[in-house]
């Protein structure tokens, strides 16, 4: 007899919406398997006790699919309510099919996929498994001319999914970039790009920004003076957008200024300047680093940020080359998970 527990209880509940007290039943009759119990309930109805609507599907699993050429790919997520569900064989393969007819068909939007005799298939399978799920979004990206390299990359646990794609100056320099768009689409996968690039921020949201992360800093240092630790320091800005040439002026103008009082030659200043400026961009520039892909630094190489080395790459083809586009999707970001106080539930029942 397999000991149940009470997180295998929890785990039958939250695929099943079943009572408490009837999941810990089926587990009992079903000698602790997880989908012999989910059937037991199923045959007698009581998982079905709740509607589906009102529940939150926030796990799942993001499909992928890439043209063997490359010249084409296609991510989707597919949302289930709990991760049991989401590695069920059915919910796979429902994931599968769906990222094949997305990447077949390319429908303009999810209610137009659903408007298909598809939608009646994915209707169906999704009666079958019995939990709500839901195609939370999808996105193909394709490389329609000779010039345009396309890769991606998708993640061991079928969680994460990304495509890069890039503009270069000819074919040549496009097949030859596609191995290092694999590499960009493994960086991207796992530092969390938001955005192409920092012209890309909304400014109320850089100003916004700014303000928080400054009062951030200042408590943390107030922590560490206590500790009679380094303070760290505190940035005026925190994205190239801020850094306009009065800024940039002005923080050279300082940078000499500093000079001049520490009595150095005016005649070196020239070769100080230009590495203590630079040293300014990128203590001013963390926002950028942190959500900007073309900005951040390269995990394959930290003396570089993600576009220099697609520069580099392309240099070394002989060409030119740019990434003008990125698609980064992950499972369940962005949605607010309902939190069940399993603790109360039990509590509850119990009196």
């Amino acid at each position: 007899m397999a000991d149940i527990t009470a997180a295998m209880v929890k785990e039958l509940r939250q695929a099943t919406d079943a009572p408490m007290m009837d999941c810990k039943k089926a587990l009992v009759e079903s000698d602790g398997d997880m989908q012999k119990a989910t059937e037991w309930l199923k045959e007698r109805g009581i998982a079905q006790s709740a509607k589906k609507a009102d529940r939150v599907a926030a796990e799942g699993l993001v499909g992928f699919k890439l043209a063997d050429d490359f010249s084409q790919a296609t991510i989707v997520e597919i949302n289930s309510e709990t991760d049991f569900v989401a590695q069920n064989e059915g919910f796979k393969n429902l994931v599968l099919k769906t990222t094949e007819e997305i990447y077949s068909t390319s429908p303009a939007d999810v209610e137009s996929l659903k408007a298909t005799s598809f939608g009646s298939y994915f209707a169906e399978s999704v009666a079958k498994i019995g939990e709500k799920i839901d195609i939370r979004r999808f996105a193909t990206l394709k490389a329609d001319d000779e010039t345009v390299a396309l890769n991606g990359y998708i993640h061991s646990n079928n969680r994460i999914a990304v495509i890069v794609l890039a503009k270069c100056d000819s074919k040549k320099t496009a097949e030859g970039l596609v191995p290092t768009l694999k590499n960009i689409a493994m960086h991207a996968s796992a530092m969390k790009p938001t955005t192409l690039s920092y012209k890309d921020f909304d400014a109320e949201f850089v100003e916004s920004e700014t303000k928080g992360r400054i009062e951030a800093l200042k408590k943390e240092n107030e922590e560490l003076a206590r500790l009679k630790k380094p303070l760290k320091n505190i940035p005026q800005f925190i994205s190239m957008m801020q850094l306009s040439d009065e800024v940039l002026a002005k923080a050279e103008a300082d940078i000499k200024a500093a000079l001049k009082e520490q009595g150095k030659p005016e005649q070196i200043w020239d070769k100080i300047v230009p590495g203590q400026l630079a040293r300014f961009i990128d203590d001013n520039t963390t926002l950028d680093k942190e959500q900007a892909l073309l900005d951040q630094t390269y995990v394959l190489d930290d003396k570089l940020t993600v576009a220099q080395a697609v520069e580099k790459a392309a240099k070394d083809l002989g060409g030119t080359a740019e990434i003008v586009d990125f698609v980064r999707f992950e499972v369940g970001e962005g949605i607010e998970k309902k939190v069940d106080d399993f603790a109360a539930e039990v509590a509850a029942q119990m009196g």
